[in-house]
Formats: C-alpha cells, sequence, structure tokens
C-alpha cells in the first residue's frame, strides 16, 4: 500500500482553492483514465488518491462543499466497486468516466480558481 503521509504533508501546505483544484484535477484524470481497460489500475489509484484528498480537505470547507465533499466520497468508493466488478465493461467505465468529468468541473468551480 502506497504511504500517503508525505502527499498529505505537500497537499496540506496549498490553500483550500488549490487543494480543490488537485481534486478536479485527479477527477479529470480518471475521466480521461478510463477510456481504455489498460490504465485501470491507474484509475483505481487515483481515485483512492481522490477519496484522501477529499478526507484532507472537507473539513476546512464551508458547510454547502463539506456536504457535497461528502458525497463524492460516496460515490468515489461506489466507483471503485464498481470497477473492481466491471472488469472490460466499456460501458461501465464510459458511465464512471462520465461522472467523474461532472464531478471535475462541480469541484473546480467550488475553488474558485477559474473566476476573478
Amino acid at each position: 500500500m502506497k504511504d500517503y503521509s508525505s502527499l498529505k504533508d505537500r497537499y496540506l501546505r496549498d490553500a483550500l482553492p488549490i487543494r480543490l483544484g488537485n481534486l478536479a484535477s485527479n477527477l479529470a484524470r480518471i475521466k480521461s483514465r478510463l477510456s481504455t481497460v489498460a490504465h485501470s489500475d491507474i484509475a483505481d489509484d487515483l481515485l483512492r488518491e481522490s477519496q484522501f484528498f477529499i478526507e484532507w480537505t472537507a473539513a476546512d470547507a464551508d458547510a454547502d462543499v463539506a456536504a457535497q465533499l461528502a458525497a463524492l466520497q460516496v460515490e468515489l468508493a461506489r466507483w471503485r466497486l464498481r470497477l473492481g466488478r466491471a472488469g472490460d465493461d466499456a460501458d461501465e467505465r464510459r458511465r464512471i468516466s462520465e461522472a467523474s468529468g461532472i464531478w471535475s468541473e462541480r469541484v473546480l468551480d467550488w475553488s474558485g480558481l477559474l473566476t476573478g
């Protein structure tokens, strides 16, 4: 299992908008990686890492964003289970990929990095 302690230290040095931007970037990478079976393992690693990003971020977010991050945390767990069962099911990977892209845009919007 990967040691996430050094990643956590680096991640928490950033301000909340940057952390949300990093989470959005991970979600966009998940969308991209699920385009082929060959990258499904990478997608699972990104899903797990994203779960940690949410855990490390939610407490610093306002209540509305924290609630949405909790919902995303549940979705990520569901996606990991579905991917584990899906094998080479292209339709299932596509559905998760599309959902990941939608969440990526949402989280990026919460970050405020593209406004102002």
